[in-house]
């Protein structure tokens, strides 16, 4: 099924399935239970998710699915296509040949934009290092990511004929690279993330690249990689004319059973440095457990019986949204949900 309820999406394709802790952003992970439900023998997630200290948890490693590559070749109509929602495109598990697979059918559909998210961005920028060289006997990039994905799709009759069906959209495409449709983004949690993720993320060419800042576990900053937010722009034009910024920034606080806790000020923040910097900011969701720093709503008995003695939350939102969702419960300066420019 690619019908889906993320609000900064229209559609899921998973053409991998499975996934690895690697942060604490992943301590709550939706897909997992989801993936779980479906592990039996003969499910699709059959191996991918096990059971550790009596909690579900991914077995660590991902799976190449070839059969879900047509799957966006047989949509017409434009859509925003978020890239494996049930796993990391740049696992470290999947080989280059099977992530170009699926970068070859991102080429095939230009009438489509299509949202990668990794936690890998390290093995985001070898798999771009190792897909630049691969260019030979004049063929382009797009071109070898083409034919790699019609021979994992198994597209072709062993002579080597096309039957009529979704593989003809290999045949012929705008073979431009970087690829003009792809938007390449990383999850962050907290400032430590945001510094190591964000910081190869913008090594990496794509049409637009963003962060999504969720779920929210701490305050961050994230001047260095907006670039427009430079005081000097002339500055900047003369130092560094091709320095890559991000184009936008999801945020949003935790859902789910076991939410943590998201403080207003610090969506609040993140929104300021993007209106300031010009950079696109959609706020999906403020979380099961929304709180404050500052708002000091409740009396000192109050904060004590509700968050501990030790907690720094002053106060907390009583909302009716189990995620946090419906904007019309929210601060009126955070009902923001834009879209890179153009796009």
């Amino acid at each position: 099924m690619s019908a889906t309820s993320i609000q900064w999406t229209d559609r899921v394709w998973n053409p991998t399935r499975g996934c690895s802790r690697v942060s604490d952003g992943c301590a709550n992970c939706y897909a997992i239970n989801m993936a779980h439900r479906f592990s039996g023998k003969g499910q699709p997630y059959e191996g991918l998710t096990v059971i550790r200290r009596g909690k579900r948890d991914w077995a660590g490693f991902a799976r190449f699915v070839p059969e879900m590559l047509s799957e966006p070749l047989t949509w017409k109509k434009p859509a925003r296509v978020f890239v494996n929602s049930m796993s990391d495109l740049f696992h470290p598990s999947l080989s280059n040949e099977e992530i170009a697979a699926v970068f070859g059918v991102m080429a095939a559909c230009p009438q489509h934009t299509f949202q990668v998210l990794t936690k890998q961005p390290e093995r985001a920028a070898e798999w771009f290092e190792w897909a630049y060289h691969q260019r030979c006997h004049g063929n382009t990039t797009a071109e070898v990511m083409r034919d790699l994905a019609i021979g994992a799709g198994r597209f072709r009759r062993p002579d080597g004929s096309m039957p009529k069906g979704p593989g003809y959209a290999l045949l012929g495409f705008d073979d431009r690279w970087p690829l003009p449709n792809l938007w390449l983004g990383v999850s962050i949690e907290n400032q430590q993330t945001a510094d190591d993720r964000l910081s190869t993320l913008l090594t990496i060419p794509a049409a637009v690249r963003f962060a999504s800042y969720e779920p929210a576990l701490g305050p961050v900053s994230l001047w260095a990689f907006l670039k427009t937010a430079l005081r000097d722009r002339s500055l900047y034009a003369l130092k560094a004319p091709e320095m890559p910024g991000l184009d936008w920034v999801i945020c949003g606080g935790e859902s789910g059973p076991g939410a943590r806790p998201c403080a207003l000020e610090w969506l609040e923040a993140v929104l300021k440095q993007c209106r300031e910097a010009d950079v696109a900011c959609f706020v999906k969701q403020l979380g099961a457990y929304v709180v404050s720093e500052e708002r000091a709503c409740k009396t000192a008995e109050e904060a004590k019986r509700d968050f501990g003695a030790e907690s720094r939350w002053l106060w907390r939102a009583g909302l009716s949204s189990r995620k946090g969702d419906d904007m019309a419960e929210w601060p009126e300066a955070l009902r923001v949900r834009q879209f890179p420019e153009g796009r």
